[in-house]
């Protein structure tokens, strides 16, 4: 009896998972890509003088849930998915729409006329330095997701020479190359869906990973 139960008492840690462990984790990729982009868009339509600035305050909801926690949600089914770029890429927009929200609703408001053009600028600036280096890194992801980033880091930079310029052409290029940059990351996204629905490739992404 006393064997028995040394045996089992042994046997039963040793026992190994067969599967891979992430085979049962849907790709969050997608996911996040369309998050990005839906709300990339809205905005953009309002920088670019599409739409009024009056109706900018429809941004805050898609940047609280879609464009900030689903996109911080997939960023952290990357972590577990061990994709260290779409893990880093999707936690820091989910929180870059998330800290907008924020600084447009509570900040912009108290800031002093003369130091708001100054704020927003910064904080652009500082997304801007970000995605630069993130796009230097996205372009061995993907020739999508390359050209995602490329035009992104366009639409920063414009961004930041309008707002700390005041120049309403600037801001203007900024938001159609934002819109641009939606409508690239959405066929990310729809190749991402439609490739793993239809387990072929559908949609092609350009792959530029090391085989």
């Amino acid at each position: 009896m006393a064997d028995t139960v040394a045996k089992h008492t042994v046997s039963e840690p040793l026992q190994v998972r067969t599967e891979p462990p992430n085979d049962h984790i849907a790709d969050p990729g997608p996911l996040g890509l369309a998050g990005f982009a839906m709300t990339t868009f809205v905005l953009s339509c309002v920088n670019a003088g599409l739409v009024t600035k009056a109706i900018e305050p429809v941004v805050l909801p898609l940047a609280l849930a879609y464009g900030g926690v689903v996109q911080l949600l997939a960023g952290m089914w990357e972590f577990r998915k061990a994709n260290t770029f779409g893990a880093l890429a999707f936690s820091s927009y989910g929180a870059f729409w998330l800290s907008f929200a924020a600084y447009a609703k509570f900040v912009v408001p108290g800031l002093p006329t003369a130091a708001a053009a100054s704020a927003t600028g910064l904080f652009l600036l500082a997304w801007t330095i970000f995605t630069a280096y993130m796009t230097v890194a996205s372009l061995r992801v993907s020739g999508a997701v390359g050209a995602v980033f490329v035009v992104l880091l366009a639409t920063f930079v414009f961004l930041t020479i309008g707002a700390y310029s005041g120049d309403a052409v600037m801001t203007h290029i900024g938001g159609y190359l934002g819109i641009v940059t939606a409508a690239l990351a959405w066929y990310a996204s729809f190749a991402g869906v439609t490739n793993a629905t239809f387990k072929k490739t559908v949609l092609p992404i350009f792959s530029t990973a090391a085989r």
